[in-house]
Order: structure tokens, then C-alpha cells, then sequence
């Protein structure tokens, strides 16, 4: 029996289903500092479009974004759809300060990439974000979390105030987006995920 459990979990991890740990997320008391901080964070509306001056790390974001592309191809098949979200996860996770490795993979297991999931707890979106968030910034209208910014940029920044809440640690943060702190199937599951996103700079 447990032997068939790994082979289940392990089939999630590799074909993208994911939607066994998703939609879980709990609202909680937050401070006034934080509250605020989380509303600018989601406020500011710049596009998605980045502007690298360094010609270095510019030529990086370009092999990085060929490389994820090819990666993504047949969960995303349309070219245009496939560069407009890979641009955007890579703008609003390092605004937030995240690997964009890490937030692919957290999208691969909330979501297994699609734009209109729903869980049967109503977390919406790639990062499955729970409509209560919208009301804790005093955004009323939750059906802007299928909008494809809105919805990576309310997913990086929460989980951007849960790495700082854990003090820098991300297994307890994780488990905190999805509403399982304190137990291991969530975080390990995204953990994993990430090493399949990472980008080998190295080998360019």
C-alpha cells in the first residue's frame, strides 16, 4: 500500500497534478504592518515587462526564458500565452524576492499550470489563491484572482510575507500557504518540484 502511495505521489510530481495539496490556505490575524505591506506590494500595477540593463544578466533572463518555454510547451501550448506568464513569473517573483524556479513549482503543485483552476475550498488561479485575501487588502471583487498578474502577484507576495513571518524559513512558510504548517507532504512536495524548474546558468 505504501509502495502504491509513492508511485501516486510520485506521478503527481511528474505529470503535473498536484491539485491533492492545493486550496488550503487559512486566514489569519495580521498585524496592521504587515496588512499594509502585503496591500502595496499587490497595489503597485506595473506590467510584467522586465527591463534588465546589464547586458549579462539580460542574455541570462533570454536562455532562461528559451530554456523554460521548451520546458512548458505542452502544459502551455500557445507560444504567446507561454511567453506573456513565463515573463510574469519571472517579473513577480523576483519583485518578491523569489526564485522563479520556486514559484513554478509551487504552481506546479497548487495548479499543474492552469489558468481557471478552482479547488472545492475555492482557491483560484495557478497559485490557488483563497478569495479572503482580496478582502484582507480591501479588494472586493475575487474574480480578478483568474487574471493572470493579479493572480502571481497576490500568490509571490503572500508567500514572500510567509518567508519573512517564518524568519527565512521556507519549509515552515510553505507549509503556512497552504495551510499545513507543520507537516511535510506540502512543502516536500513543492521542494521537489523546484530541483525540476531550477535553470542550469552553469551550462550556458
Amino acid at each position: 500500500m505504501h509502495f502504491l502511495f509513492g508511485l501516486f505521489l510520485v506521478s503527481l510530481l511528474q505529470f503535473g497534478g498536484g491539485l491533492a495539496y492545493a486550496g488550503n490556505q487559512k486566514e489569519e490575524a495580521l498585524a496592521d504592518s504587515v496588512r499594509v505591506a502585503l496591500s502595496n506590494a499587490i497595489a503597485d500595477a506595473r506590467p510584467p515587462k522586465p527591463r534588465i540593463d546589464d547586458i549579462d544578466e539580460r542574455i541570462r533572463y533570454l536562455h532562461w526564458l528559451g530554456e523554460m518555454s521548451g520546458r512548458l510547451k505542452r502544459k502551455l501550448p500557445d507560444m504567446q500565452v507561454r511567453r506573456e506568464f513565463l515573463e510574469t513569473v519571472w517579473y513577480e517573483s523576483t519583485r518578491a524576492g523569489l526564485d522563479p524556479a520556486l514559484v513554478l513549482g509551487l504552481i506546479q503543485v497548487e495548479s499543474a499550470f492552469r489558468k481557471y483552476a478552482m479547488s472545492h475550498v475555492g482557491a483560484r488561479g495557478y497559485m490557488q489563491v483563497m478569495p479572503f485575501w482580496t478582502r484582507v487588502i480591501g479588494d472586493k471583487d475575487p474574480r480578478k484572482l483568474f487574471h493572470m498578474q493579479t493572480n502571481l502577484r497576490y500568490g509571490c507576495s503572500i508567500l514572500r510575507m510567509y518567508i519573512d513571518m517564518e524568519k527565512g524559513n521556507l519549509y515552515l512558510a510553505l507549509g503556512r500557504y497552504n495551510g499545513s504548517r507543520g507537516r511535510p507532504e506540502y512543502p516536500n512536495a513543492v521542494l521537489a518540484a523546484w530541483k525540476r524548474w531550477e535553470y542550469a546558468a552553469a551550462a550556458r
